[in-house]
């Protein structure tokens, strides 16, 4: 019976060697040496020179600051009381009234309707905050319109009634400082500039039919200046204004999402089971910035639906049929908080108390869930809670 190399050593005995073979296996261990001693030499190069050169660590340290920052605005967009605390919290911006206003101001790529959702707010620190971003604003020598014009290309208005009316109150009180003596009372131009923005709704929507006239536009506006009329030539240059240049609607430069997906944690294609519909689908999910976005095709700029990360938990699930499944759901079995958008295009929330997705591997699918669980974030008390649950329970499911 022939007796195996393995064979030979768990019984002690020596196998012949081949002739040469000695000197042929010392020199493979030679090379296999070098070439060890080579890749640690090379990162040793790699490594000193991070270590020992200090412009290139506060080159890294500016690169990751950079990042924090971008992601700071996206998170800003995407719910803007997070993204100011997460600026705050990492010592971008100061929680002072002047300095969130200034940002808001003038950094580019900021979601104008989320800017105007922020500054309706009516917290105390919100209403110096409107009142600091209000007063950025240099209205003096401009008519009516031409402020408004300056005023509402800055954010877009709410649609919530209380919000518009307390951003249009800081307006009105500014425009009034900055130009003394055109109306008797602040409420003087507060009237007025609403009717000047409902005028440009009737003068350029075209499902208003019945376009007001001039005289219909001064009848409409007369006591408003303390009981007195306002100057007649005053309210013609204002609805020559407003008809011949409608005001201009800033477009939302925080919501191209194409610069979202430019560098992501992971992305690949996965199949996902339907909500109503229990059937599976394949899309192309993309992971980064704490979101899972998922699309149809590759080459499509916007995604089809977007699955939160926050407060969510991933895990494996074994299911013979189905093999390479993981789930995503909240851990205290509410409805997972996403948004899709429907085939006529209108976004709706979505109702899934879970999400289920399939990969082709085990390893594609494991490799999907480190990652998830890398990018879930949660509050501080939810981890606190968390926490203690799995110590007493012994609980280990639901991972970060």
């Amino acid at each position: 019976m022939a007796i195996s190399r393995k064979d030979s050593f768990l019984w002690g005995k020596a196998m012949p060697k081949r002739p040469g073979a000695e000197t042929t296996q010392e020199d493979s261990l030679k090379t296999h040496k070098l070439e060890q001693l080579d890749g640690i030499q090379k990162q040793k190069l790699e490594i000193i020179p991070a270590i020992h050169n200090p412009s290139l660590k506060q080159h890294n340290k500016s690169v990751m600051r950079k990042r924090k920052f971008i992601r700071g605005k996206k998170k800003f967009n995407m719910d803007p009381k997070v993204g100011i605390h997460y600026l705050v919290e990492n010592e971008f911006l100061d929680w002072r009234a002047k300095p969130v206003a200034e940002f808001l101001y003038k950094e580019e790529g900021l979601n104008k309707t989320a800017i105007g959702n922020f500054l309706g707010e009516r917290e105390e620190m919100h209403l110096e905050i409107l009142t600091a971003f209000v007063g950025l604003h240099e209205f003096s020598d401009l008519n009516l319109v031409q402020a408004l014009r300056q005023f509402l290309w800055s954010f877009r208005l709410p649609g919530e009634a209380q919000k518009i009316d307390r951003m249009m109150e800081a307006f009105a009180a500014r425009y009034c400082d900055c130009n003394p003596g055109v109306f008797q009372s602040t409420d003087t131009c507060y009237i007025l500039s609403f009717a000047i923005i409902m005028l440009n709704t009737s003068l350029h929507n075209p499902n208003v039919k019945d376009k007001p006239s001039l005289q219909l536009f001064i009848s409409m506006n007369r006591g408003i200046n303390n009981g007195d009329n306002l100057p007649p030539e005053l309210l013609t240059k204002l609805y020559a204004s407003i008809r011949n240049e409608p005001f201009k609607i800033p477009e939302d430069d925080g919501n191209d999402l194409t610069l979202t997906f430019f560098n992501p944690d992971r992305e690949g294609w996965l199949l996902k089971m339907g909500g109503r519909v229990k059937t599976w689908k394949r899309r192309w999910f993309i992971l980064t910035d704490s979101c899972l976005y998922y699309f149809k095709y590759t080459t499509d700029k916007d995604p089809i639906g977007i699955i939160p990360l926050e407060n969510l938990c991933v895990q494996q699930l074994q299911d013979s049929s189905r093999p390479y499944c993981l789930e995503l759901y909240h851990p205290k079995g509410q409805n997972v908080k996403a948004c899709k958008t429907e085939s006529k295009g209108r976004v709706v929330q979505g109702k899934h108390q879970s999400y289920r997705l399939r990969a082709c591997s085990t390893e594609e699918r494991d490799n999907w869930i480190e990652a998830i669980r890398a990018s879930i974030t949660r509050d501080p008390f939810h981890d606190l809670i968390s926490i203690r649950k799995r110590k007493v329970t012994g609980n280990t499911s639901c991972q970060d």
